[in-house]
């Protein structure tokens, strides 16, 4: 199927490793020229690089801190800037989810809790509101949040408030620019293997005197295709909504977890 994004611009954050590098490799792979956006500059121009050699297309690299408007409203301009406009965002810096001990209600700070709220609610705000008046402007966008299935279940407590807030911005976003020609969507990821899936399951397999393969097979019962999802079957999802095929999706959360727990959405 042609997605039909060839020649489109796209900013994604948290572009530097992970599930972000995966969704900016597939849109470059489908023709896309892409700002990868993150904090650090060296892991930012390698991936750059990195990209750029496969694809043959402009991937550059622009630091920013989704943390700070103003660190925001500038990355926006240079993106604009040297690409010549910007037609899809991907938000998708955030602190990563599921790696570590979950903090219960005594162990939760505020400034934990405001920490990751900055980023990835008000960071994804920051970034949609730097970036829609160039979408508005000539008609047609996307924006996709990457948020996570804690909002579909507890477990986290802060990750859950997180996930849920990014679900609910997307659908206001996705009613007032809708009008505009612009679609907004969340994606939320389950479990997903990424870089640091290794460093994960070799912890886990020392903490239940295990095998790496075995703590990934057990990682991987809890969702209902039995396998540990991979970062680049997200970016597949995140291309599809980016492109004009996904008109018919705006407001809506899509689940790509491999199918995780049993509750019914509909």
């Amino acid at each position: 199927m042609d997605l039909g994004l060839a020649g489109k611009r796209a900013i994604v954050t948290g572009g530097s490793r992970g599930i972000g590098k995966a969704i900016a490799r597939e849109l470059a792979a489908e023709s896309v020229d892409v700002a990868l956006v993150a904090r650090s500059q060296a892991p930012l121009d390698a991936a750059a690089e990195e990209l750029a050699r496969e694809s043959g297309r402009r991937v550059i690299a622009v630091t920013a801190d989704t943390g700070d408007s103003a660190s925001v409203d500038a990355m926006v301009e240079r993106v604009v800037r040297d690409l010549g406009g910007v037609d899809i965002l991907v938000n998708c810096a955030a602190k990563p989810g599921g790696q570590g001990a979950v903090p219960g209600l005594a162990q939760i700070t505020e400034e934990d809790f405001w920490a990751d709220m900055n980023v990835k609610v008000m960071g994804y705000l920051r970034c949609a509101r730097a970036v829609a008046p160039h979408l508005q402007a000539q008609g047609w966008g996307r924006i996709i949040n990457v948020s996570g299935l804690a909002a579909r279940q507890s477990g986290s407590t802060i990750g859950s408030m997180r996930n849920v807030a990014v679900a609910a911005m997307t659908k206001n976003l996705a009613d007032e620019l809708g009008p505009h020609g612009i679609n907004v969507t969340v994606v939320h990821p389950g479990l997903t293997r990424t870089e640091a899936t290794a460093g994960v399951l070799a912890r886990r397999a020392e903490q239940q005197g295990t095998t790496p393969e075995a703590a990934e097979e057990r990682m991987a019962q809890a969702n209902s295709v039995r396998r540990l999802i991979d970062a680049r079957d997200i970016a597949a999802v995140v291309a599809f909504l980016a492109s004009p095929r996904a008109i018919a999706i705006n407001g809506d959360a899509i689940a790509a977890g491999g199918g995780v727990g049993r509750a019914i959405h509909y």
